[in-house]
């Protein structure tokens, strides 16, 4: 009967150990992939001037931009398209 209850204890110290351990490499796992992503942030991203379409009237940056004739444009077809 103690054998019994020995391997039973056994049995038990080995599942609380294997669930502690599960659970400290799940947690590392989660650090690790936390830590090689960069957060996105305001801070870190540069701001840039936005512009207005003369066709359609929409925002976009300046970078996004078609300057053609003096005049920004969200796209060459509106450029071809001309102000509304």
């Amino acid at each position: 009967m103690r054998f019994f209850l020995f391997i039973i204890l056994i049995i038990i110290l080995m599942l609380a150990i294997r669930m502690f351990a599960g659970r400290v490499q799940a947690l590392f796992k989660n650090m690790q992939s936390n830590a090689s992503q960069p957060p996105a942030t305001r801070q870190n991203q540069a701001s840039e001037a936005m512009v207005q379409c003369a066709h359609c009237h929409i925002h976009l940056p300046r970078s996004e931009a078609c300057l053609i004739n003096g005049k920004t444009w969200c796209s060459e077809e509106h450029a071809r398209l001309g102000q509304k």
